[in-house]
């Protein structure tokens, strides 16, 4: 049943289990298995609304899309409408609710912003040759993950559809994943680990998720989550369907082959969207992959703390994307999202685009006056203004859902294009831009069945007319002739009609309900001739029509009938005819983009000073005067610093006061990789890139209260991922790391966790902290320094410099921001007098642990009884044996260890 495409459940039973229960109180819709005492009208509601299940079925009738029942009950809670009972079936009264057809949109807006999904039901029958009920059917299924409508989807971001299938061997479990963007067509998948399933699901950032009503619900996701039938993931049916789809005998073209979870995942994911459609996705015309290898992977917290595109408030701005969207399209601004959140491991691609940035900034030295004082780039970047939405025209266009004043701007854009494609096409120094000016150039025959097909100011929906342009088809401009010719027969036969009653007053007028009438006011009916027929009878006035009029009417009213048909025909054949050119509307559509995408950030090089960093096979950072691209906008004097990690010195310990700039630092030098990474310029003087694999960050914790987790547990929770996935290629940023418990636990764990970083993982590592011990961690491990970010001391109190220098801190300054802070100036007395006492004292006693009471008793009877020199010896070789933790150890420090064993040996 679940197979047909009108036939769909997409709410998890969970939902699905609620909404039953909630509809307990309300009018719940007759069952359909005895419709005999409904009238007609609502026996088709009800099958059709068992057909849609819990989703809210929008009901055509006329002008208006009416809801029954719970339906209407529940539409009226969540939209505000108005609750009405307008007659009976079966002998009970139904409640109703109802919204324009012209408002629908801003509606089914509300609706999906609740997480509710809509099953849109449309008269497809002819009212005039209906006996009984038009016939009606489910065209279509809006949910959160299938929105293609211009006016429910966010301009500059994507809304995927997505699923995800857990499959493998028990020994190599492995997780497919697939995700498909309905308004451009994108069809993507990947495979990875179970365990990070969540994180690229973070990354890819989904609306709506489907998977199996077996599937395990601990799988953390804030969006609609949507379940099918676990046959849907079946591997031989997903991989049928797929095949069906693409009309290919093989996946290999797609490169897929060695994925069987994802091709689970993609089956019936596209099953599931062209289910919601009711039609085949011909604009879905590929599979892309992306490899593990493929991206520099951040998992959620390091894209929430890096700020990328939502604030740590939860804002739009100020982000890194806010910053630098400057793109003239919404499709370059969502090209410049993915960018940001997909920075590039390899050099190629990212080089590609850092060429193609800077032939943009060079512009034609040959033909550069030609374009004054603005230059090539602001002119190119003024051309794309005259560009719509390409790539979601094109796949609506697809799914023939376009609408006529879209074609319209599709045609200005056609026209636009040849003047875009010569500004860009002598752009040769950068390979990329040659390839994308070649997207540019679409068959001109496309842009000449526009020209002449579609009207200079489309109706709004061709139902109204008005759409197709005159000229285009001789018998529609015939047809609107024979309607339109109707004011000199009208002024003609009033004046007639005036002269042979003596009715100086008569009037011939027109209205959508009695169609054309003569009115003659009441106290002039005597003089009404014989041929005249009462059609409407008025307070003040009667209205007539005669046999001529009637006649004129008939063919008239025919002829306006006739013409909106052959328009929709008409209408119907273009989008035939367009629909073989959706391929090459969505390259370009893409190149558009892209090309958007490189203008903005090279415009925003140009304002800002950024330069092209060099980008290396090493891992390696090495940044000369850098600043934080968000930040240095938000006040008045940046200080630059820089930055050198590389395999002589991979871990920076951090120290200063708060508010001295130490998180800031951290961030910048991980948005300028990232940068980099991406293939744009970055804020610094100069800027060395090596190879990165993954970006960690340990910055700030909150509790989770609802997970039960205190901010501590939360932080070495972060930490003991990146303890676990971090290498020698990732770059880590650790903020204040072991500050949530007590003075020696939290200095112990920062202390192991920072030696097992440098030489276990030895990952390129800013390790910020304001326990001054670690310092001490460099004359340990040569491959780790101090930096510190400068303070001093004035008459007004302590004055951050921002300025970042070799060698550990001097002091903390903690009593001086306090100070700055407001505490009151007892409070601050009465610190400064403690901190002098703890100081003279030296440190504290250390806190015991939970079994120090235990291990002290042992060791007083272990002294007590070994008095030898021999249980002395092995009682200190026991100790030194403790002391080691053979994971962190390198061999050469394995090797010294084993020696210093073998020295304690009695």
């Amino acid at each position: 049943m679940l197979d047909h495409p009108r036939l769909t459940n997409p709410f998890p039973m969970s939902k699905q289990r609620a909404h039953n229960h909630n509809a307990g109180v309300e009018a719940r819709s007759p069952s359909t298995e005895n419709l005999a005492g409904h009238t007609p009208m609502m026996q088709q509601y009800l099958r059709l609304k068992a057909e849609a299940g819990p989703l809210l079925l929008f009901y055509r009738m006329g002008d208006f899309y009416e809801m029954f029942y719970e339906d209407a009950e529940r539409a009226a809670r969540l939209l505000g409408l108005t609750l009405t009972k307008r007659g009976a079936s079966n002998g009970t009264p139904i409640p109703m609710a109802g919204v324009p057809v012209h408002a629908m949109e801003q509606y089914l807006a509300r609706l999906v912003a609740l997480g509710e999904s809509v099953a849109i039901c449309e008269q497809i029958g002819d009212p005039a040759a209906a006996k009984g009920p038009v016939e009606r059917r489910i065209v279509r299924i809006v949910t959160p993950g299938t929105l293609t409508d211009e006016a429910l989807l966010p301009a500059k971001a994507d809304r995927a559809l997505a699923a995800v299938f857990l499959g493998g061997k028990a020994r190599n479990p492995r997780a497919g994943l697939a995700w498909l963007n309905l308004a451009s067509g994108e069809f993507r998948v990947t495979e990875c680990a179970p365990a990070q399933i969540e994180s690229e699901l973070h990354r890819v950032a989904p609306a709506e998720l489907v998977c199996a009503e077996s599937a395990d619900p601990a799988l953390a996701f804030e969006g609609a989550r949507t379940r099918v039938p676990d046959w849907h993931f079946e591997s031989d049916g997903a991989r049928a369907h797929l095949l069906a789809h693409f009309k290919t005998d093989t996946l290999a073209g797609f490169d897929v082959d060695d994925m069987p979870a994802a091709i689970c995942a993609a089956g019936a994911l596209l099953r599931y969207a062209a289910r919601t459609q009711s039609q085949t996705l011909a604009h879905v015309q590929g599979i892309a992959v992306d490899r593990p290898g493929q991206y520099v992977l951040m998992d959620p917290v390091t894209r929430r703390n890096l700020e990328l595109t939502q604030t740590l408030s939860g804002e739009e701005s100020p982000t890194l994307f806010s910053l630098l969207d400057g793109c003239r399209t919404p499709m370059g601004s969502r090209l410049l999202r993915r960018w940001l959140h997909h920075p590039l491991r390899d050099n190629a691609p990212a080089l590609a685009r850092q060429q193609a940035i800077s032939a943009l900034l060079a512009g034609r030295t040959d033909v550069a006056p030609a374009f004054g004082a603005a230059g090539l780039l602001e002119t190119l970047r003024d051309a794309l203004d005259a560009f719509p939405d390409v790539e979601r025209i094109s796949s609506r266009l697809a799914l023939r859902s376009v609408r006529p004043r879209e074609l319209a701007s599709l045609r200005d854009a056609l026209a636009a294009l040849p003047a875009l494609r010569e500004l860009v096409a002598p752009l040769s120094a950068s390979p990329r831009l040659a390839e994308l000016a070649g997207h540019l150039q679409l068959d001109p025959a496309l842009a000449d069945l526009l020209r002449r097909a579609i009207a200079q100011e489309p109706a709004v929906a061709i139902r109204d007319g008005g759409v197709i342009a005159t000229g285009f088809d001789a018998e529609l401009d015939e047809l609107r002739a024979l309607a339109a010719d109707g004011g000199d027969f009208l002024v003609q036969l009033e004046a007639r009609e005036r002269e042979r009653t003596g009715i100086g007053n008569l009037r011939v007028e027109f209205n959508r309900v009695h169609g054309f009438y003569i009115e003659v006011t009441k106290g002039q009916t005597d003089k009404v001739p014989e041929d005249y027929r009462r059609r409407q009878t008025l307070k003040n006035a009667e209205r007539y029509i005669t046999p001529e009029l009637k006649s004129w009417e008939d063919k008239v009213l025919s002829a306006q009938d006739r013409s909106l048909a052959r328009e929709k025909w008409l209408y119907e054949q273009l989008l035939d005819t367009l629909a073989e050119h959706v391929r090459p509307l969505s390259d370009c559509a893409g190149a558009l983009a892209e090309l958007d995408t490189l203008a903005a950030l090279a415009e925003h090089a140009r304002r800002h000073d950024w330069t092209a960093p060099e980008l290396t096979d090493q891992a390696e950072l090495d940044i000369e005067a850098g600043r934080h691209p968000v930040v240095e906008r938000a006040i008045e004097r940046f200080t630059p610093n820089g930055c050198r990690l590389d395999a002589t010195r991979r871990m920076l310990l951090i120290t200063g006061p708060n508010m001295g700039g130490k998180s800031t630092y951290m961030r910048q030098v991980a948005l300028i990789a990232l940068l980099a990474r991406t293939g744009s310029f970055v804020p610094a003087q100069r800027a060395t890139i090596g190879k990165l694999d993954r970006i960690f960050t340990r910055i700030g914790a909150a509790d989770d209260l609802a997970g039960g987790r205190s901010t501590f547990m939360m932080e070495m929770t972060e930490a003991a991922a990146i303890l676990a996935a971090s290498t020698p290629h990732s770059l880590v940023l650790m903020d204040e790391i072991g500050r949530g418990t007590s003075t020696y636990d939290g200095l112990a764990l920062a202390w192991a966790i920072a030696l097992r970083l440098v030489t276990h993982n030895r990952a390129l590592t800013l390790f910020a902290t304001h326990y001054f011990e670690l310092t001490r961690l460099p004359a340990e491990q040569p491959t780790a320094a101090n930096a510190h970010l400068a303070a001093a001391e004035s008459a007004g109190g302590i004055v951050f410099l921002h300025e970042v220098r070799d060698g550990p801190a001097s002091r903390s300054y903690g009593i001086q921001v306090a100070q700055r802070a407001g505490v009151p100036a007892a409070v601050i007395r009465h610190a400064s007098r403690e901190l002098e006492r703890l100081e003279a004292q030296g440190a504290p006693t250390p806190q015991l642990g939970l079994f120090a009471a235990a291990i002290e008793a042992d060791a007083q009877a272990g002294a007590a009884s070994d008095q030898s020199g021999e249980a002395a010896a092995l009682h200190a070789l026991r100790d030194e044996l403790a002391q080691i933790d053979p994971d962190s150890l390198t061999p050469r420090e394995a090797l010294d260890a084993l020696y210093r064993l073998k020295a304690c040996m009695p």
